[in-house]
């Protein structure tokens, strides 16, 4: 277990920083995504050794979307189905 003050997260304007606290969501910097720490999809490309290098974490959902990123369709389905809506209408905020 790490110790308070060992956890790096993404702020909203992208840039890491340090936290005493672990990140609630994990994300993909180069594929500008979010998502649970457990969803299925993230963990399969980790046990490949493709998503480790490029991987971030977020406090919350609302830093995760201020960082310029979108909900996983895989382990938020529903964040995922709003945040398409809205791009598909020209916009892309959630």
């Amino acid at each position: 277990m790490k110790s308070p003050g060992t956890y790096t997260l993404c702020g909203p304007d992208g840039e890491p920083y340090r936290s005493s606290t672990p990140g609630t969501l994990g994300g993909h910097r180069r594929g500008r995504l979010y998502g649970r720490l457990d969803c299925p999809s993230a963990l399969r490309a980790i046990a490949r050794g493709h998503y480790v290098a490029h991987r971030v974490f977020f406090a919350d959902e609302a830093t995760a979307i201020a960082a310029g990123h979108r909900p996983c369709a895989v382990c938020l389905p529903a964040a995922y189905a709003r945040w398409k809506a809205h791009t598909e209408g020209g916009t892309t905020a959630p």
